[in-house]
């Protein structure tokens, strides 16, 4: 079971949640299964909480503030890992994009990660100053199998036009990656729409952010920065995020349109 995995309560707000979820529910003598009657949840999901494997939600906590009369101890780590940083908050956010039934991607600059070809990726990498090239790019590579999986997420992706005219890698990188993106686009599950450059500066310019729609924990979001991002699992910051999307989208080409776009992009690229 998860909850033996020893958490270290001094690496995070969150790991010290799981912390110390385990170290009040022994000392109470209480069973996972107590817990999750608390809490509303099954036993593996207390499990995976105090493994730091998955997060509660803010009305689990709270009922177990109430439940073992804590004075809102639970509930004050809870908000306030909310809004600390953490800084390994994308390699977190891959555990729920690979478990999501839905995804939304919003990128101003380069295609996503998991519609990018082997080049185009490892030149993104190479850019970045990833050390370990090889190591990075399979892990990359690996985040795509998720759309040949049975029953692959539906992803929805909005473009900025100077994603698909950017020659990243050269010509010859890109052409391949528009080629894969247009293939990509063309899954009955992928729908990827292109915000015209006509449309001047747009809300999205302010940087690249997804929401991902995920079992049993409803929608959460992911917005990139320089350095790191932010992993967003409060509902009314992911409804932003979900607003967000669909006024840019709101300003996006259709479908079709959309690939014949991307279609003139590669054409360019010769």
């Amino acid at each position: 079971m998860g909850s033996v995995k020893n958490v270290d309560p001094m690496t995070s707000m969150w790991a010290w949640l799981a912390y110390d979820l385990r170290r009040y529910r022994l000392a109470r003598g209480e069973t996972l299964a107590t817990v999750g009657r608390i809490m509303r949840v099954g036993t593996s999901s207390v499990s995976n909480y105090e493994a730091g494997e998955r997060r509660p939600d803010l009305k689990g906590v709270k009922s177990l503030d109430e439940a073992w009369d804590t004075s809102g101890h639970f509930t004050r780590i809870f908000i306030y890992a909310q809004t600390a940083h953490v800084p390994d908050w994308f390699r977190e956010h891959l555990v729920y994009e690979q478990r999501a039934h839905t995804v939304r991607i919003f990128e101003p600059l380069a295609v996503p990660g998991l519609f990018q070809t082997p080049e185009y990726a490892r030149t993104a990498l190479t850019a970045g100053g990833v050390q370990e090239i090889e190591q990075a790019l399979a892990a990359r590579l690996d985040r795509q199998k998720i759309f040949t999986r049975p029953n692959p997420p539906r992803a929805w992706v909005l473009l900025d036009e100077g994603v698909i005219d950017r020659p990243v890698g050269g010509k010859a990188v890109m052409r391949e990656q528009l080629a894969h993106l247009l293939e990509m686009s063309q899954l009955p599950h992928v729908v990827v729409r292109i915000v015209p450059r006509a449309v001047g500066y747009h809300m999205g310019l302010d940087g690249a952010f997804k929401t991902m729609s995920v079992m049993p924990e409803g929608d959460v979001a992911y917005t990139e920065a320089s350095e790191g991002g932010r992993l967003v699992l409060d509902a009314q910051g992911v409804a932003r995020f979900a607003l967000r999307f669909e006024q840019i989208g709101a300003d996006a080409l259709g479908r079709t349109a959309s690939r014949e776009r991307i279609a003139e992009a590669l054409e360019s690229m010769t």
